[in-house]
C-alpha cells in the first residue's frame, strides 16, 4: 500500500518515531519500513514534519500484522522441537533486550534476535546473555540484532539509571526489590549498598530522601563510575558516597550502618559473616542469594547460626524475588540485629 513516508536516517530514527507519536502522524494501519542505512516511517496524510526531520517521499508499505503473543511466533524457520526450547523469557534494559539462549539454539541466534527487536517496543538491540562473571560480575553479551552499543538509560520506579549491561552488573528483575527496600529506610539512617553495581538500591533510596546517607561500593571502577554520574545528574550527590573498594577492605574501616544491602547472590555467603558485623544494634540486613527451593523453609535458621546466633539475630521469612532455575530462586533474605542480646 503507498503512503506518505518521512525518511531518516537509522540513527535518527527512535527521536523521529517519538515527533511522529507524539503529533499523532504516525499511521498506525502500515508498518514502518527499514533499509540498511534508513528507516521509513508512514505518516498521516495531513502530517507536516519539519525539512529538518528527514525527507518526505512516497512509498510502498504492507499492513500492519496482528500484534503476536510472543516473540517465539516471529521466529523464522524453527521447527517444531527447537521453537519448544525457545526461552519463555528475557530482559528488557532501556531499549536493549538481553536474552539466554540454550546452546543447542546458538545458530539460530539471529532470527531469534530480529523477532525480538520487533517483538519489544522500542527495542533498538538485542544481546544473548551468557551470564555474569568474575569478582566484578561482568556479563558476557553476543549482539544478535539490532545497532548501536550496549549502554542505555533504563527507566523504573520513576528513575532514569544509565547503565551498560557488559562493564557493570545492573539487573531488572530487581526493580520491586530496590523499591521494597527503600520504602523500608527511615529518616536519618546510614545505608551500606554492598556490592552495589551501578547502585539502583542507592539511587532509589537517595530519591526518596530518607537516608542521611548511603554509601555504595564494589569492586569494579566501571560500575562506581556510572553511580558517580547517575548520583550527580540525578542531584544526590549530598546523599550518596560511592567507592571503588573490595568488601574485605571497605568493612574493617567502614563502622556500622542502620540498614546493609548485600547482593553477591553466588558468593555472598562466604562474606555474610563479616558483612553481618557492619549492621548496628536494631539495624536491617538485606542478603540476597540462589537456593533450591526444598531449602527455603530452614534457610533463614541456618543465617541466623551463621551470623551469631538467635541471641543476637531475628530473621523473617525467605521471600522470593524471581525464579533462577527449575529448582531454584533468587531469595531476599531479611536479618535483624537485635538491639540487646536476648
Amino acid at each position: 500500500m503507498k503512503s506518505r513516508a518521512l525518511v531518516v536516517p537509522r540513527a535518527h530514527a527512535e527521536a523521529a518515531r517519538s515527533r511522529l507519536r507524539e503529533r499523532g502522524w504516525l499511521r498506525p494501519d502500515l508498518e514502518v519500513s527499514r533499509t540498511e542505512l534508513t528507516v521509513s516511517f508512514p505518516i498521516v496524510d495531513a502530517a507536516n514534519p519539519l525539512a529538518a526531520d528527514g525527507t518526505i517521499e512516497v512509498g510502498e508499505f504492507r499492513p500492519t500484522r496482528v500484534a503476536p503473543r510472543s516473540y517465539r511466533e516471529g521466529v523464522r524457520g524453527l521447527n517444531a522441537e527447537e521453537r519448544s526450547h525457545l526461552p519463555r523469557a528475557f530482559d528488557v534494559v532501556g531499549d536493549v533486550v538481553l536474552i539466554r539462549l540454550p546452546p543447542d539454539l546458538a545458530a539460530r541466534g539471529p532470527e531469534v534476535g530480529e523477532a525480538l527487536l520487533q517483538f519489544v517496543p522500542g527495542a533498538r538491540k538485542v544481546g544473548w546473555d551468557q551470564g555474569v562473571h568474575g569478582p566484578e560480575r561482568l556479563r558476557k553479551l553476543v549482539a544478535l540484532a539490532g545497532q548501536g552499543a550496549w549502554a542505555t538509560r533504563h527507566r523504573e520506579n520513576g528513575l532514569e539509571i544509565d547503565v551498560d549491561p557488559e562493564v557493570a552488573y545492573f539487573s531488572p528483575r530487581l526493580a520491586r526489590e530496590h523499591a521494597r527496600v527503600a520504602d523500608l529506610v527511615r529518616p536519618g539512617e546510614r545505608v551500606f549498598d554492598v556490592c552495589c553495581g551501578v547502585g539502583p538500591f542507592a539511587l532509589t533510596i537517595a530519591r526518596d530522601g530518607n537516608a542521611a546517607t548511603v554509601i555504595g561500593i564494589d569492586v569494579n571502577p566501571a560500575a562506581i563510575a556510572l553511580l558517580r554520574s547517575n548520583a550527580q545528574r540525578l542531584g544526590f550527590t549530598d546523599r550518596i558516597r560511592a567507592e571503588v573498594a573490595d568488601l574485605t577492605d571497605f568493612l574493617p574501616h567502614a563502622g556500622t550502618a542502620d540498614r546493609v544491602i548485600f547482593n553477591l547472590p553466588r558468593e555472598g555467603i562466604k562474606y555474610l559473616t563479616s558483612v553481618s558485623e557492619a549492621v548496628g544494634r536494631g539495624g536491617t540486613l538485606h542478603f540476597y542469594e540462589v537456593i533450591d527451593r526444598s531449602a527455603a523453609e530452614r534457610r533463614p535458621g541456618e543465617l541466623i547460626a551463621t551470623v551469631g546466633g538467635p541471641e543476637t539475630w531475628s530473621a523473617e521469612a525467605s521471600r522470593v524475588v524471581h525464579p533462577y532455575s527449575p529448582s531454584s530462586d533468587l531469595v531476599a533474605q531479611t536479618l535483624h540485629r537485635r538491639t540487646a542480646s536476648a
